[in-house]
């Protein structure tokens, strides 16, 4: 028999140390718990724990524990029916300054979580929790990329100094109106020159008339955009609510997938994933707004808007000096005054534009205007919702520059709980395109118990059957096949522990797969020792030959195998990319037991057995 090489047994020891180490946290279990956030997603101060243990006395609860723990305030109870009073009760009596959430804390021993051992992660089917699928208004993209060439290039001909007789939206286009084709010429050279992403034209029915549209690449682009910047700012939001392990992933052009294990109440989350509430920081136009408003003859330039009253019109002019996309930082605070007020911090393009308009305009008006908009869903006669979106638009605050500022300042004139709930959405980012939820779901934690224990039971039934079967048909061979089993599965569960996987039902049945498959590379092994023994060969002999010979043929099967992953998780969506990255793991995991594992026990079992006559195989 080759020796085997020492530097394989350190190997082989230090994998089953460390797997060990690594899979132990996944065998103390979860306690069920109730976690509790700030609304802008931060820790609750020490003092917290005084008044979370008055709610919870108040109702009849004894917590396990009550305290922060890893950034996050965690309340254990005793099961699951203590943890849902507890969520109830908090809810009701921290009231939305706080997010509670329904969560599983779990009982690692703190040595294991000082050498960064946890256990896996557990998906939505596992855990319960809430399902969205949004969708993201791709037609309200494209309207606002047109309402933008509208601004731009009116403001680039004046630039130039090219006069225009008119300028107007018409679907997806905007259109220029010229008093004659040189101007128009003119227009067209200096519009293609800082704009090459737009598409011109000149209809034949109306020869002075310019027409600007989108190239398709660009349109493309733009969609494209806003629903990565959808996704981000989704993720942000999602984070800001404290839940742990969650999930946010496109699927398809234009949707959005959002799971949160663990949370139970959709309502605030619903609030929270679909508000599109921003502020614009805009100067006052020195026109009368009440003209405007009487005669419905806005400015060119201007905008008309109301106060939250209702009553009183200003007008701003279009530019922006700062918006949704430069606030990089808010937070809930109180003005001089004692009133709600929201502390804003800008970019370094905000900041540089706040600065030089505040530098210049000491003494004179900027509104800030609140933006919203709000899907509302009725129902047909046939039960079918019907959704509809309502812009908001309103001066929450008209006040003169007191003096220079940029990157920081303060916004009032709003209620306590707008200032909360603004805050939150600001410091997330503001969404680019709204967003519709087109399916909810809502699994019950009891539903993920039951799943759990259905997984568990389907892989010890497939591990169990395994074993006896190699036992019977290949004796002490077996046996050691066996026990490269069980190290493959403390190894897959360790991998899965320590890049913090999402294990999902998926998963498990690509745990018990990975079982067949690690068995199927010994079975290979094995009937290649006993062709050699057939042929004649020496015991120990037919056992490097069946190593050496099986090695190819495992590699290319497992290669192919990890193709096959390979491909559904690119393509595949969250419960599919679950299955794949557990094969994936499964499969590194069976070739190094299979093929390392079992030859080195193997080896220790008849190294200096030379004059061996049979195999147990």
């Amino acid at each position: 028999m080759k020796p085997f090489p020492l530097w394989k047994y350190l190997v082989l020891a230090a994998s089953v140390v460390v797997g060990m180490l690594f899979a132990a946290p996944n065998l103390f279990g979860d306690d069920p718990s109730v976690q509790i956030s700030t609304a802008a997603g931060e820790l609750p101060p020490p003092t917290f724990g005084e008044q979370v243990g008055k709610v919870l006395g108040s109702a009849g609860i004894e917590p396990l524990s009550n305290g922060p723990e890893e950034g996050r305030w965690i309340v254990r109870l005793d099961d699951e029916t203590a943890q849902l009073a507890a969520a109830d009760a908090l809810r009701r009596d921290l009231g939305r300054d706080y997010v509670v959430a329904l969560n599983l804390a779990p009982k690692t021993p703190q040595w294991l979580r000082d050498l960064g051992a946890q256990p896996m992660n557990l998906g939505l089917d596992l855990r319960g929790g809430v399902h969205f699928l949004l969708e993201v208004d791709v037609d309200d993209v494209r309207t606002r990329a047109v309402e933008r060439i509208v601004d731009e290039v009116p403001a680039l001909l004046r630039k130039e100094g090219i006069r225009y007789s008119g300028r107007r939206q018409a679907g997806d286009a905007g259109v220029l109106e010229f008093a004659d084709a040189e101007r128009l010429e003119a227009a067209r050279r200096a519009i293609a020159g800082e704009f090459p992403e737009y598409s011109l034209e000149v209809p034949p029915q109306a020869p002075l008339t310019l027409q600007i549209r989108l190239s398709e690449e660009e349109a493309k682009r733009i969609v494209d955009f806003a629903v990565q910047q959808n996704l981000t700012t989704l993720r942000n939001r999602v984070n800001q609510l404290g839940v742990a392990e969650p999930l946010v992933q496109r699927q398809g052009a234009d949707r959005i997938v959002v799971q949160l294990p663990g949370v139970q109440d959709t309502t605030r989350v619903k609030d929270l994933l679909g508000a599109t509430a921003t502020l614009e920081y805009r100067a006052v136009a020195e026109d009368d707004p009440y003209t405007a408003a009487s005669s419905g003859i806005v400015p060119v330039g201007t905008q008309l808007f109301y106060t939250r009253d209702g009553n009183r019109p200003v007008l701003l002019k279009r530019e922006v000096i700062a918006g949704g996309v430069n606030l990089i930082d808010a937070a809930a605070t109180v003005d001089e005054n004692g009133g709600p007020a929201v502390s804003v911090t800008l970019d370094g393009v905000g900041a540089k534009r706040m600065f030089a308009f505040t530098e210049k305009n000491v003494g004179k008006p900027m509104a800030v205007l609140f933006k919203e908009r709000e899907v509302i869903t009725n129902y047909n006669a046939k039960g079918e919702p019907i959704r509809e979106q309502r812009q908001i638009e309103e001066v929450i605050s008209v006040a003169s520059v007191r003096g220079v500022f940029g990157k920081r300042f303060q916004t009032t004139g709003l209620t306590s709980k707008e200032a909360h709930d603004l805050a939150l959405l600001l410091k997330a980012g503001a969404l680019a395109a709204p967003v519709v939820i087109v399916e909810e779901r809502t699994i019950g934690p009891s539903m993920g118990a039951d799943n759990i224990e259905r997984g568990q039971l389907a892989a010890l039934i497939g591990f169990l059957a395994v074993v006896v079967f190699m036992a019977v048909y290949y004796r002490l061979f077996g046996l050691v096949a066996n026990a490269a089993l069980l190290l493959n599965l403390i190894l897959l569960v360790a991998a899965m522990s320590l890049i913090q996987a999402t294990l999902t039902m998926p998963g498990i049945a690509g745990i018990v797969l990975t079982l067949g498959m690690a068995v199927d590379a010994n079975v290979l092994i094995y009937e290649r020792i006993r062709e050699e023994l057939a042929r004649g060969s020496a015991p120990l002999a037919a056992v490097d030959a069946g190593y050496d010979r099986a090695f190819l043929t495992i590699a290319d099967s497992q290669i192919t195998t990890l193709i096959a992953a390979v491909v559904l998780f690119a393509l595949g969506s969250g419960p599919v990319k679950g299955f794949a990255v557990t094969l994936t793991i499964g499969i590194a995991t069976s070739m190094f037991t299979a093929i390392i594992g079992t030859r080195a026990i193997i080896h220790l079992i008849y190294r200096g057995k030379s004059r061996l006559r049979d195999l147990p195989v």
